[in-house]
């Protein structure tokens, strides 16, 4: 089979008319920093603003944002969305950091880099950072003493590396990995370089001894990968003096009530005119309580603010819009269901699990719901009433997945806990359940959203229709995993399937059990991610199916071949209600300055795989003083 090969939207440096930001003024007239003609690679990425009906800006200002802690520094490394190979705006694929990439069957995937790129220090970015975190991180046994990641094996053996040439990396496997390339683009990617020269500092192979050993005394870790892990975090950019390529990059670090993201000099993507990106020098993100984001965004003390907001905020920030200096956006959500409810079929109380683990049981908590009653009191009926699946957007959708046990039929719910043997009821009307305890539902929620909350008031009601009494127990979310994994939670309530809008060429591992974040079947899910070696393999029939499925995916080598898994996977998810899912096509209101410039008035908006305003590019959103 031929190479298929993604050529950049870019052109050669000398051909553009380059402009110095204001913002290096000071460093290039003392030398400290040198001309964009040395800064930029020899081919930088030409971002073409006319072909995506927006237009060249102009350098200068500072975007406020609000995070409700620290940790969310990591929307920078996400919106900034600088990538070896990332999505557009309509989810195709394309190189980046990457001058070009080829890709074989699936299997032997080189990468080409851009000539003259350098990090945010200054020093150059080479195939040298490839080997070190090749060689000395990832099969360093004292760093990673299970092996590789799970992304790098294909059928469960890792690839050949190799250094074609002083730009040129390859990566090849015997197998088809067809994901390798979306794990690249992701909104958490897959690393495969670190700043070697920066990094070796905490190598026991380079680095003095002494020196080490100090800095790890210091740092009270216990050796030195403890040490080497910290500093080399690029997802939370919590290490000022870590070079990155990212536009923007961190001065500040943790704890800290406010971080600045200064421009990065060194970035590789500049405009048609030849203005390096991004256009704004600095980006500031102050801390502060989530439940006060919405009022501080209304009243115009962030300049771009999407997290901590929800369409219950909606009308208070529109009207908003006539007081202060804000624009408020709405783009559709990309979640398979903005609420959904995760019966955890790993629950540590036998009883409940069993009854779980009874697809009857699961189809009469969905039928249960009156969708449209919460559509209406909670969305203004825009939302749309759907099981947890995907998209109309999406080329795999079928209206079926949509409809799918999602229809509000409280005899038929009533009908399925019969036949599950839940027909015994108490003097309240509530059910019994087989060893006589009422059949109370404890269902647990991070206590983060007011919608989550008034969702769950009405299911309340519903379920309490069909005798199941719902019981809500807040929970923080960061102990989510651990106490899901333990058997402790019930029920949980989040969002849906990640990816509302895939291809056939996207992963479909959030419909199978591959990860312990996945709280229906955490237990399952770990199982997978460890390689077998934690957790307990599923022996549900059709989880076992769909974990199948998933391993042929990762094995297959034709868009075709993964669009009939894709269906099939689909098909089992939805008819077997394996999360309970409520609406979906919500929508979000993005809030900005009004004079930010840039930015769609329309546009999808999820984690995965538009890395929330990540594939919209935010280095090219730009303050225009005139308006």
């Amino acid at each position: 089979m031929m190479a298929a090969t993604c050529l950049p939207a870019s052109l050669a440096r000398a051909t553009l008319a380059l402009q110095e930001p204001e913002f290096f003024k000071e460093k290039l007239a003392d030398g400290t920093l040198p001309p964009m003609t040395e800064r930029l690679p020899k081919v930088p990425r030409v971002i073409n603003l006319a072909a995506m009906d927006r237009k060249p800006g102009r350098y200068g200002g500072t975007a406020r944002m609000v995070i409700g802690s620290q940790k969310d520094t990591r929307l920078m490394t996400i919106n900034g969305y600088a990538r070896l190979v990332g999505f557009d705006e309509h989810l195709v694929l394309q190189p980046d950091i990457l001058e070009r990439f080829e890709q074989v069957e699936n299997r032997v995937y080189t990468f080409r880099l851009r000539e003259g790129h350098r990090w945010s220090d200054g020093h150059p970015f080479t195939v040298d950072d490839f080997v070190y975190y090749w060689e000395d991180v990832l099969n360093n046994k004292e760093m990673r003493p299970r092996g590789l990641p799970l992304d790098l094996l294909s059928d469960g053996k890792p690839p050949r590396f190799e250094v074609v040439d002083p730009l040129t990396v390859r990566y090849s496997w015997d197998v088809p990995n067809p994901d390798f390339l979306l794990r690249l683009a992701s909104p958490q990617p897959l690393t495969l370089a670190l700043p070697a020269h920066y990094m070796k500092q905490f190598h026991p192979k380079y680095a003095d001894p002494e020196a080490l050993k100090k800095i790890v005394e210091e740092e009270g870790e216990d050796d030195w990968t403890g040490v080497h892990i910290n500093r080399s975090r690029t997802y939370r950019p919590e290490n000022p003096d870590l070079p990155t390529l990212d536009p923007w990059r961190n001065l500040i670090a943790p704890p800290a009530e406010q971080f600045i993201f200064e421009r990065n000099a060194f970035f590789h993507r500049v405009d048609e005119t030849g203005q390096q990106l991004p256009y704004v020098d600095r980006v500031v993100l102050n801390v502060s309580a989530s439940g006060i984001i919405p009022a501080k965004a209304g009243a115009g003390e962030t300049d771009l603010q999407t997290s901590g907001l929800d369409f219950v905020d909606y009308t208070f920030l529109k009207d908003a819009e006539k007081r202060y200096k804000v624009q408020v956006r709405l783009w559709e959500r990309t979640q398979g269901s903005r609420i959904a409810l995760l019966p955890n079929l790993n629950c540590g109380d036998k009883v409940w699990r069993d009854l779980f683990r009874d697809v009857r049981v699961r189809r009469a908590m969905s039928v249960a719901i009156d969708r449209e009653e919460i559509n209406k009191a909670s969305f203004f009926g825009l939302a749309r009433e759907s099981a947890d699946t995907i998209l109309p957007q999406s080329p795999l959708f079928k209206p079926e997945y949509q409809h799918a046990w999602a229809q509000f039929d409280p005899d038929l719910a009533d009908k399925l806990l019969d036949e599950a043997g839940l027909s015994a009821r108490d003097d309240d009307g509530l059910r019994l359940l087989p060893d006589g305890r009422t059949a109370s539902l404890i269902v647990e929620s991070a206590g983060e959203s007011t919608l989550e909350t008034d969702v769950l008031e009405l299911v309340t009601d519903h379920w309490r229709q069909v005798g199941l009494k719902l019981h809500v127990r807040t929970s923080q979310r960061d102990v989510f995993r651990s106490r899901a994994l333990g058997g402790e939670i019930m029920v949980s309530v989040q969002q849906g399937i990640d990816n509302g809008i895939p291809t056939a060429d996207m992963s479909p591992s959030g419909l199978a059990p591959t990860g312990d974040e996945q709280l229906q079947w955490p237990v399952w899910g770990l199982h997978y991610l460890s390689a077998e070696q934690k957790g307990e393999a599923p022996d549900l029939p059709e989880a076992k199916r769909l974990v199948d499925l998933m391993r042929q995916w990762k094995r297959s080598s034709s868009t075709a071949e993964r669009e009939t898994i894709w269906t099939e996977m689909l098909s089992i998810y939805t008819d077997q209600v394996f999360s309970i899912g409520i609406v979906n096509g919500t929508l979000q209101p993005i809030v900005t300055a009004r004079n930010l410039t840039n930015v769609p008035e329309k546009g999808l908006y999820g984690f995965d795989p538009t890395a929330f305003l990540g594939v919209y590019l935010p280095d090219t959103f730009w303050f225009d003083g005139s308006a």
